[in-house]
């Protein structure tokens, strides 16, 4: 989506009624929004140092939710980013993650996750060598993550994803110990699951797009023109 005026995750994607006047919506309001129908009521944004727009775009609080910023001095992948969360976590909390240029639904896709283990919310997609392609059983255990691969044998792949803190710091502890070499989720999450951890896949995703593109802009504003979601998307 770059060059633009400001950071990506400010995008503008459909609208929202604050109180009797409807706005403009940034397209990483809709993550919050879900964050908080999960539970959340803390959010830690991690940000590059060039986008001070975000912090001055959310503040200190949105929606019923404090808000927190970690700085990502170099764009080092997702792992990187998800891990300079830990600080502001503790072990029994139960954490959250989801990406700020998405645009998903149902909305409270992530209050059908589980406490108390890895879990990820799966959606349906039609070119899922495009994402992370989340491999089951018939039981909903996860497999294997396919990372962006051409041969992907599942067309469900992971939007959003919950785990205690505990969880998260083992994770980290993992992610050290493998020499910080993952740069993408799926690739820690197979060697996880390699030495005796679990993961579950719940289906419980509808529609998904990345806002990341300007093809992904265009699949977004058809799904928020959708009578099956418009509705939602104006709240």
């Amino acid at each position: 989506m770059q060059p633009l005026a400001f950071s990506k995750e400010l995008l503008p994607v459909g609208s929202r009624h604050d109180g009797e006047r409807e706005r403009p919506r940034a397209v990483s309001e809709y993550l919050v929004e879900r964050l908080v129908l999960g539970g959340a009521d803390k959010l830690c944004f991690v940000i590059s140092p060039g986008k001070s727009d975000i912090l001055e775009y959310y503040g200190g609080g949105v929606f019923s939710a404090s808000v927190f910023y970690s700085v990502q001095p170099q764009a080092a992948g997702l792992c990187d980013a998800i891990f300079r969360a830990l600080p502001l976590i503790a072990d029994d909390e139960q954490v959250l993650v989801g990406l700020p240029d998405t645009i998903w639904f149902p909305d409270d896709g992530l209050a059908r996750l589980p406490d108390g283990e890895l879990s990820f919310l799966l959606f349906p997609v039609e070119r899922p060598e495009l994402f992370d392609a989340v491999v089951c059983d018939g039981a909903g255990t996860v497999r294997e993550i396919q990372v962006k691969r051409a041969d992907a044998a599942s067309h469900w792949i992971w939007g959003a994803f919950k785990m205690p803190g505990a969880v998260l710091r083992e994770l980290f502890h993992l992610w050290n110990a493998r020499a910080q070499q993952d740069e993408y989720v799926g690739t820690l999450i197979n060697a996880w699951l390699g030495g005796g951890g679990r993961a579950i896949g719940v289906a419980a995703g509808e529609s998904y797009v990345d806002v990341g593109t300007v093809r992904g802009y265009r699949e977004a504003v058809a799904l928020l023109s959708d009578e099956r979601f418009a509705s939602h998307a104006r709240l």
